[in-house]
């Protein structure tokens, strides 16, 4: 058996960090066995389904890394099949037409809720008489449901959960201006593709009793099911936008890395061991199902944090410099020159350690391109005045008359003043710090004044000198 996998969202106009879980979690187990994962779109709702909303899925799901295979599938598109297999059932005798009118359904629940009862369609027009049918009403179809014993669902996560079939009432299939709803249409849609494992979110496990039902009315073999626990937030509550960013999107502007993304979401609900860190190639190794729990999994900032700055360590110095370009010329407003660009190179081995975010490493580098005189935050202020503006004379006059302009040379000067003068090298290095990124955190110093150079490092250390 080919395993072949989907993820079918609705167009909402981003792709929801919880989708894109289930999106991974469906992209790993195809990989995993040689399989196929499908993608489909579920743009029923033709008033939220614009093009535009559409574009912004594929786009997330293309930053994450995770590729389909073949051509996304509308589901709107097949809504003439939709309709056939409804046909099909009214002709096996497992469907019928009800001709209720909408105000005979609202009366009927008003009925069931003064019983205390829970409000469910009554059956009226499953064994009567189609001739009856009241003149001018254009009547939906309704799935004959079994009224005895229960349906059960064999979940690959959730384990064996069933339901009375008394509970379930004959659902719509057609309505009555000839549009399929959404459950019958995930079947369809779910047997013509051939998908063999459903792994979905558990908000959709109480659909599967009745999809499984309809499944059965057509005599399909249904998939394996596999539902996921949900994502909440830090204080336990469902994930929302209060927590902060829930679309994919979101987090590449929040300077986030796909692999790091990728990560962070096997690991929220599935584990292997004690292992954190897990390449994509190797959770493509690990993943199966059985390694989801059934507990909700709680999102964690600082986590995703970490294990970013671990990837961003690991990354391709010129990759980052090519992701980061775009958000340092947005802060100063017009392109990095190509010298620009190789200093901001030269400079990247010293930001690595030190971010977690390309977001932090725009932030810090910005001092790289900063116009004279630069301005000082308050904390880099306090280190140039009295003592810091001598010390900054003095180490002018040393690198001034330096003769090799090097982190290494440069930094035994500044030692080796520090023990003759019997000061600590951080009294030294500070206000450096200060005078030359506005900061009192950065690279190694001695790095940043190799990579200014002789010229801008004097320049911006007699600019600072001059402050008053």
């Amino acid at each position: 058996m080919t395993v072949v996998t989907r993820f079918a969202p609705s167009p909402t106009g981003y792709l929801h960090i919880g989708g894109a879980r289930t999106a991974l979690f469906n992209w790993l187990f195809a990989r995993r066995h040689g399989g196929k994962f499908l993608l489909r779109i579920e743009d029923t709702d033709r008033a939220r389904s614009t093009q535009e909303a559409v574009d912004a899925l594929l786009d997330g799901l293309s930053w994450l890394g995770l590729d389909w295979d073949g051509e996304a599938i509308s589901q709107f598109a097949r809504k003439d099949r939709h309709a056939e297999v409804v046909h099909q059932m009214l002709e096996r005798g497992a469907a019928y037409r009800c001709y209720c009118t909408p105000q005979e359904l609202e009366a009927m629940r008003e009925e069931q809720r003064a019983k205390g009862l829970q409000p469910r369609y009554d059956g009226r027009w499953r064994d009567r008489d189609p001739a009856e049918a009241p003149a001018g009403v254009a009547p939906a179809i309704r799935l004959k449901a079994p009224q005895q014993g229960e349906t059960v669902v064999h979940d690959r996560v959730q384990g064996e959960v069933r339901v009375q079939n008394t509970q379930l009432d004959d659902m719509i299939l057609l309505r009555s201006d000839g549009t399929p709803t959404y459950l019958l249409a995930v079947v369809v849609d779910d047997h013509d593709m051939g998908i063999t494992h459903v792994i979905r979110g558990d908000d959709h496990l109480t659909n599967t009793f009745r999809q499984l039902q309809i499944y059965h009315a057509m005599g399909w073999t249904p998939p394996e099911f596999a539902h996921v626990p949900m994502i909440l937030g830090a204080d336990g509550a469902k994930l929302s936008k209060r927590h902060g960013a829930t679309g994919a999107e979101q987090y590449r502007e929040m300077g986030y890395l796909p692999e790091a993304m990728r990560n962070y979401l096997l690991r929220l609900g599935w584990g292997h061991g004690d292992a954190e860190i897990i390449p994509t190639e190797q959770a493509i190794e690990w993943f199966d199902l059985e390694g989801i729990g059934r507990s909700p999994s709680r999102f964690d900032f600082a986590k995703l944090d970490n294990l970013n700055g671990h990837y961003i360590r690991q990354a391709d110095d010129d990759r980052l410099v090519a992701l980061t370009l775009p958000l340092l010329e947005k802060r100063l407003g017009r392109p990095l020159s190509e010298d620009e660009r190789a200093l901001l190179a030269r400079a990247l081995p010293g930001f690595k350690p030190r971010v977690k975010t390309l977001v932090e490493l725009a932030d810090g580098a910005m001092f790289l391109f900063a116009k004279r005189p630069i301005t000082p935050d308050e904390k880099a202020t306090a280190l140039l005045t009295g003592d810091g503006k001598i010390v900054l004379r003095t180490l002018s006059d040393l690198f001034a008359s330096a003769k090799d302009w090097t982190a290494a040379s440069l930094e035994q000067v500044v030692r080796d003043h520090a023990e003759a003068s019997g000061q600590k090298l951080g009294k030294l290095a500070q206000p450096l710090r200060a005078a030359l990124t506005g900061s009192t955190v950065s690279p190694p110093i001695f790095d940043v004044v190799e990579i200014l150079g002789r010229s801008e490092t004097l320049a911006r250390m007699e600019d600072a000198e001059k402050a008053p």
